[in-house]
């Protein structure tokens, strides 16, 4: 036992004596392993994203900032205080429940309550910052949220769809988290994601300032998936061993033509625009997208499948058009569009020319202008069947001119109708309509081309 005591005192001796020789040492050593272990945890995320096969690299055309990202990448990594299903249903999905107050002037939100930011801080309703004109938005505290309009609208909700957001790009409640961002001049160049389940892969996206190099960055390798509305471009891949290519319709845009309403010929009655709509020839545009029938896409709960339809019919058209132009520059009707759609304004040039109508295609660099006669341009299509911006006659998004007292009233009816069933049949009469008096022709929905490397 004296032993082991003596044993004991001398290594404790030996110990002290090595530690006050070596103090500074240990400390550099302690603090180094302690530094190690820190920074394998913080980038271990990075080396196993690095690392990883379960990996999609996808490549995005155009230049984005925080503030302008498109909503399918936004939707990766948050979610917005609602959602609207195939039925035009709202569904909660942040929100956990609404009701309107003073008959649609004010709506009162409850939050879920637990929801926490990909950062790991709670998600409260005063973190949530929407900017609405002429509505105030009102955190009564950590779980009510009021939206005080100053008129009524049911269709208020349905623009709380977008995912939210704060920043640096910090979502809540997604399927995916951010774990880096690069930024070059403001413009974001990267986004990386990391899945919150097993089992889904990381995801890369890569952005390029021009369709040509991100053409160039799939050649390369830099990427794995890229989307393109070109067939041709679809067209340079079909033929890679590697490569899958899936033809999508973008319901969310239709090719659309519009007339000039102002426009002496063409605001003189219904029979001239449709004898235009009856020169062209759809199926000459199968090869770029799906023939659209109405302002509202087959897809939506609201689609009328009724509406009237003009079919190639140039012996008609030619008949009515004669009266009001002739091949000459005085009867020359002017086509304005942009680079992108110039394939698709020669196909129409060359029918209108067909029936004897002298067509000059305008390639526009700026904006619009006012005395335009017809205008060839892709029309944006939400979710909701709402289209008050365009065809009311109040609305700067009416570039037609169009005024009709009827579509007015079903226009604002349709805006402020809670009932499912009584909005479709406001939208049903509103298209019928619309088609039948054509300030538009409707030509198709464009497709668009996902390519895979497999």
């Amino acid at each position: 036992m004296r032993f082991d005591q003596k044993r004991i005192r001398y290594l404790y001796w030996v110990t002290s004596a090595f530690i006050k020789k070596n103090i500074q040492s240990i400390a550099l050593s302690f603090l180094i392993s302690l530094l190690g272990v820190i920074t394998i945890v913080s980038f271990a995320p990075y080396v196993i994203n690095l690392l990883s096969t379960n990996k999609q690299v996808i490549g995005i055309s155009g230049e984005y900032t925080f503030d302008t990202l498109p909503i399918e990448i936004l939707s990766k990594f948050s979610n917005g205080l609602l959602y609207i299903n195939d039925d035009g249903e709202l569904i909660p999905l942040l929100a956990d429940s609404w009701e309107p107050v003073d008959g649609g002037k004010e709506y009162q939100f409850h939050i879920k309550k637990d929801l926490i930011w990909n950062d790991g801080t709670p998600f409260k309703a005063q973190d949530i910052q929407y900017s609405f004109k002429d509505v105030e938005v009102i955190a009564d505290n950590d779980y009510i949220l009021r939206f005080k309009l100053k008129k009524s609208l049911a269709i208020f909700p349905n623009f709380l769809i977008k995912p939210i957001v704060k920043y640096p790009l910090i979502g809540v409640a997604g399927i995916y988290k951010i774990d880096r961002i690069k930024t070059q001049e403001g413009k974001i160049t990267l986004i990386q994601m990391t899945p919150n389940q097993e089992g889904d892969p990381v995801i890369i996206y890569r952005f390029y300032d021009t369709d040509n190099k991100l053409i160039q960055a799939y050649k390369l390798g830099e990427i794995t998936q890229m989307t393109t509305n070109r067939s041709n471009v679809a067209e340079v891949f079909k033929d890679w061993k590697n490569t899958k290519i899936n033809q999508l319709v973008d319901y969310t845009k239709t090719m659309t033509l519009f007339f000039n309403l102002n426009d002496p010929i063409l605001k003189e009655n219904k029979d001239i625009r449709q004898a235009i709509a009856q020169s062209i020839d759809k199926s000459k545009f199968s090869i770029y997208g799906e023939e659209a029938r109405s302002p509202i896409p087959p897809y939506s709960w609201a689609h009328n499948k009724g509406t009237k339809q003009y079919a190639y019919n140039p012996n008609v058209a030619i008949k009515i058009l004669r009266k009001y132009y002739q091949a000459t520059e005085s009867g020359q009707l002017k086509l304005s569009t942009y680079y992108d759609n110039l394939a698709i304004a020669d196909l129409i040039k060359e029918n209108l020319e067909d029936v004897g109508v002298d067509t000059k295609i305008q390639v526009l660099a700026e904006s619009l202008p006012k005395d335009f006669q017809l205008f060839l341009a892709q029309m944006s299509l939400a979710k909701d069947p709402d289209q008050y911006f365009f065809w009311h006659s109040t609305q700067t998004g009416n570039i037609t001119s169009y005024k009709n007292v009827r579509v007015d009233k079903l226009l604002e009816d349709g805006r402020n109708t809670y009932n499912l069933s009584k909005r479709k049949e406001i939208y049903s009469d509103f298209q019928r309509i619309i088609v039948d008096e054509m300030p538009a022709y409707f030509l198709y929905y464009p497709f668009t081309y996902v390519i895979t490397r497999k």
